[in-house]
């Protein structure tokens, strides 16, 4: 079973609308789905946090930005709609499918 992890900082709200998506897509597509909080920045640079939230599939980070660097931030995702704070439930569906 594929694992999704979402990792989050409590500054920034973000996260929020990203669990609520997880969860909306969690029967339809069939994943555990964990969070993890990132406290310090110490622990974003081990965990290669670049930014609340952050979406990763089996470890992998379908989002990811090579010029991303890691921090205790919010995190923009381009969407069909512009840049938004969290994925779309679209954009979550392809990279879970």
């Amino acid at each position: 079973m594929t694992t999704v992890r979402l990792l989050y900082f409590d500054g920034c709200p973000n996260w929020r609308d990203a669990d609520a998506r997880l969860r909306a897509l969690q029967a339809e597509v069939g994943f555990a789905l964990q969070h993890q909080r990132v406290e310090t920045p110490e622990d974003a640079e081990r965990l290669e946090f670049v930014g609340s939230p952050t979406v990763l599939v089996d470890g992998v980070d379908p989002f990811a930005d090579a010029a991303a660097s890691p921090g205790l931030a919010c995190r923009g995702y381009q969407t069909p709609d512009g840049l938004q704070g969290a994925p779309t439930l679209e954009q979550l569906r392809a990279v879970l499918a």
